[in-house]
């Protein structure tokens, strides 16, 4: 396509989800290192009495913010401003094909909710309170839209290679070294 706009967003949609993916990455692998296992199911095993979520508060909220800029979701929807790049790489579609698009950004926001729960909440799949936790957490996605206002793109890259980046790999190295301590001392 010729537009500026459309061009303009998908670049920012890039380095957005580059950006970020790099922390959910090492938040994830730290989490591995943790629990010394790659089966998500044994996410919720290892929090049987007390949740990630607070046991992690830096990592969870870290990766709460990530999941939101990689859902790209209002605080962090660059690719589609519309105060500045009307609707970015939206503008060239419609009908069943902007349609398909919006229900995948939807379906990304319930993937995500269904992977926090797992992650940072606990619990059993198969239970009711499992997918109560995951419409909670797509409730604040939505309730985060409506009530902050939007980041800056180069206060959103800051956060993400400054602030989480090194938090990330902090934590990685910490965990990566106590699975090396408790794997020798066992």
């Amino acid at each position: 396509s010729n537009s500026n706009y459309a061009m303009l967003g998908s670049l920012r949609s890039v380095a957005q989800t580059i950006s970020y993916e790099v922390s959910l990455v090492l938040i994830l692998m730290s989490f591995l290192f943790l629990i010394s296992s790659f089966n998500m199911i044994d996410f919720m095993k290892y929090q049987e009495y007390s949740w990630f979520f607070f046991l992690l508060l830096p990592l969870s909220m870290m990766w709460v913010v990530s999941s939101l800029a990689e859902t790209n979701r209002t605080p962090f929807d660059f690719a589609e401003g519309e105060s500045e790049l009307v609707s970015g790489f939206n503008v060239e579609y419609s009908s069943g094909s902007f349609a398909m698009i919006f229900l995948a950004e939807y379906a990304s926001i319930i993937f995500m909710s269904m992977i926090c729960s797992m992650m940072f909440l606990g619990g059993n799949m198969s239970e009711y309170l499992f997918f109560i936790k995951i419409v909670f957490i797509s409730f604040l996605w939505i309730w985060v839209r409506g009530t902050l206002p939007r980041y800056r793109y180069d206060k959103l890259m800051y956060l993400a290679w400054k602030s989480y980046l090194p938090s990330s790999l902090t934590f990685l190295i910490f965990y990566f070294c106590l699975s090396l301590t408790v794997l020798n001392y066992s």
